[in-house]
């Protein structure tokens, strides 16, 4: 189930607040078990057979956990640690890497294993790692007996299950047995529909828009001159902002509107100075657990600078495969740990930079690498750059300049020539698609992201008009639903 469709929007948030709210009154255990139950139903709602999966892999790890917890031999704890992290990482190598690798072996080697084509479950690497992540705690000793309810839970939880944030036990398990908790708060319902509201307008506003730009352009990088390249390469890096951005946001909202406090996932990265401050601010929690539980348990920092470089790298290149099965996201991942090794070797001098210069040069580079990042293939996107450096500067096609020429702007034009005489698209074809990008460039830069304005925000006229408005008018946008940039990795 999205979270931008009518189903959502209309029945199930308000039945899930609804029931979950007057249950609690009834019997807080009945209320996380609703909550529990229309979470599956939303994980099952894409793909009933989803269903089975996440149950079984529920089961299977808190069984483990539990012979892990009861475990006197410290070896035998070992061994079961690395048995549920092997069954746990191999059913995720299963389901989205198994076609990947056999068709590596099958082009090297000139074998001719089967691919298997298979559907790869929405949220299998977010709520994988989020059980890495507790039977690695837990064996640890650093996790309360938590029954079953909880767990599953603290798993399913349907803010943050399909595209994160990737949360552990002691953030949100606790919230969930806190009885002040357990009745509707106004200051945070109120907060968390303005959250959302905010967050499914950068969704169904921005970017499911200049994703349409940025998609035509993609699929047709042999025809596009540098203008066009350029342009393309923006909206998609503006297009995955407004994306995973109004997911965080949306995400925030729901777990606010049930009183749950989500972690920060999403702190207005392309404001970043350097590589390393850009991923201590997109994806945080995903920063955080390859720290956690792969970059120290390799060593750190702790072994020396050239152990702590390749630790470092070896990050990079993990983060990248995790976004996806390709080679692309695998130089993605590789272009970003050497920016950041670089970074990291000549930090002095490079924080001795004007500050300009500094945002220029790590905006310019988070661009570049997005063209790997989205590309079809390693060539697709080689071409692109060829495309970028040919410098063949010239008119944007219509085709393109069309995705931004919505019925609003259009029936504004005609009203505009109709009492003035003035065709503006006429004149100016690119106009809308200008305003668009300017306006997202400024968003992004200048405006307030929804943590620093939403969530500290006292209640207003002001602000509940622009909420009203912004569900209206993503209400009346849905007709092109499409999912989240994330739902993918």
């Amino acid at each position: 189930m999205l979270f931008n469709s009518y189903i959502f929007v209309l029945l199930f948030l308000p039945l899930a607040l609804a029931g979950y709210f007057l249950l609690n009154r009834l019997n807080h255990q009945v209320g996380k078990a609703w909550l529990l139950g229309m979470s599956l139903w939303f994980y099952a709602y894409f793909n009933f057979s989803y269903f089975y999966i996440i149950v079984a892999s529920i089961v299977l790890n808190y069984l483990m956990n539990r012979l892990i917890t009861r475990m006197q031999s410290r070896q035998g704890r070992i061994a079961l640690l690395i048995l549920t992290l092997c069954i746990n990482l191999g059913v995720l190598f299963y389901y989205k890497y198994y076609d990947f690798f056999v068709g590596n072996i099958n082009a090297v080697f000139g074998t001719g294993f089967v691919l298997r084509r298979l559907v790869i479950p929405l949220g299998i690497s977010f709520f994988t790692f989020q059980q890495l992540s507790y039977i690695i705690d837990s064996y640890r000793g650093e996790v309360p007996a938590y029954n079953m309810l909880d767990y599953a839970l603290f798993v399913t939880f349907f803010p943050q299950l399909i595209a994160g944030p990737i949360v552990t036990h002691d953030e949100i398990v606790p919230q969930f047995a806190d009885p002040s908790k357990k009745r509707l708060n106004a200051e945070n319902f109120t907060k968390g529909l303005t959250a959302f509201a905010f967050g499914l307008g950068k969704k169904v506003l921005m970017a499911d828009i200049i994703g349409q730009a940025a998609d035509w352009g993609f699929a047709s990088v042999g025809m596009l001159n540098t203008t066009e390249a350029l342009l393309v390469v923006l909206c998609y890096t503006l297009q995955i902002y407004f994306d995973f951005s109004g997911y965080c946001d949306m995400a925030t909202g729901i777990g606010l509107m049930f009183n749950i406090d989500l972690p920060m996932n999403f702190e207005s990265p392309y404001r970043s100075f350097s590589i390393q401050e850009f991923w201590k601010r997109w994806h945080r929690t995903l920063t955080r657990f390859f720290t956690r539980y792969l970059y120290i348990p390799l060593g750190g920092n702790r072994k020396g600078e050239a152990r702590t470089y390749i630790n470092i790298f070896v990050v990079f290149l993990v983060s990248g495969l995790w976004h996806g099965a390709s080679w692309t996201f695998v130089l993605w991942g590789a272009m970003h740990g050497a920016a950041s090794l670089l970074n990291r070797r000549f930090e002095k001098q490079y924080n001795r930079l004007h500050a300009g210069l500094r945002w220029l040069l790590t905006f310019g580079f988070i661009n570049f690498a997005w063209i790997y990042f989205r590309a079809e293939s390693i060539g697709a996107a080689n071409l692109m750059v060829v495309k970028l450096l040919r410098l063949d500067f010239g008119a944007v096609n219509p085709a393109m300049l069309s995705v931004f020429r919505l019925p609003g702007i259009e029936l504004a034009n005609r009203l505009l020539s109709t009492f003035a005489g003035v065709d503006l698209l006429g004149k100016v074809p690119a106009l809308p698609m200008m305003l668009c990008l300017a306006f997202g460039i400024f968003a992004i830069l200048a405006m307030k992201n929804t943590n620093e304005r939403v969530l500290a925000y006292k209640p207003s006229t002001g602000i509940a008009l622009v909420t009203a408005v912004l569900l209206v008018w993503c209400l009346f946008s849905f007709s092109d639903v499409s999912i989240f940039l994330y739902f993918n990795f």
